[in-house]
């Protein structure tokens, strides 16, 4: 679809649906995943404000202990910064023609449901415990899995969902510290 007042196709990315991901683009969705791996607090102290944009962060599988991630998380400069990377991020894929709504952040709840949905439906992933965050058609996978079989197989489940433009995995196999920013709680079951 193209965008009001511009001709049909003028959009149109060289990419098509079900392509795989140019190096480019899975380098950026790796960037995003190592930037939720990094604890999200300020240096001089400054407060957290947890999910500020709402994004789904959802607790799919209740397998083992296993730390539970912070999630979605800003200090209010990172959130000011945030919020106008979005805007040009969220519309960019409507502008290349490779996404039907006009802001890729509007999948993110319908993606999430169905990969919750998927992961706890598959009863080989019922020993792992996974934290689903969705971001931008991006997926992030997060929590323990009994080995590097069920870390492949939840990334597995959690692509095949429609509109999932990634799967960015964070999974910690027996033995291995999280490889993502935890919660203050500390281990969740």
């Amino acid at each position: 679809m193209s965008p009001p007042g511009r001709p049909k196709g003028e959009y149109r990315s060289a990419r098509r649906e079900g392509t795989p991901m140019s190096a480019a683009m899975l380098g950026g969705a790796l960037l995003a995943a190592c930037a939720m791996a990094v604890p999200a607090h300020a240096d001089d102290g400054a407060a957290l404000l947890l999910n500020p944009f709402g994004d789904p962060f959802v607790r799919a599988t209740k397998g083992g202990p296993c730390a539970a991630p912070l999630g979605p998380a800003y200090t209010e400069a990172q959130r000011r910064a945030e919020a106008h990377s979005r805007i040009e991020r969220g519309t960019s894929c409507w502008l290349a023609g490779t996404c039907s709504e006009p802001n890729a952040y509007r999948y993110d709840h319908r993606i999430a449901d169905a990969a919750v949905a998927a992961l706890r439906a598959d009863p080989a992933l019922a020993t792992s415990t996974l934290w689903v965050t969705v971001q931008r058609r991006f997926v992030t996978l997060q929590g323990c899995v009994r080995d590097e079989a069920q870390a492949a197989l939840a990334e597995r489940v959690a692509q095949k969902v429609p509109d999932v433009q990634a799967v960015l995995p964070t999974l910690a196999l027996p033995g291995q510290a999280p490889r993502y920013a935890v919660a203050a709680s500390g281990p969740a079951r």
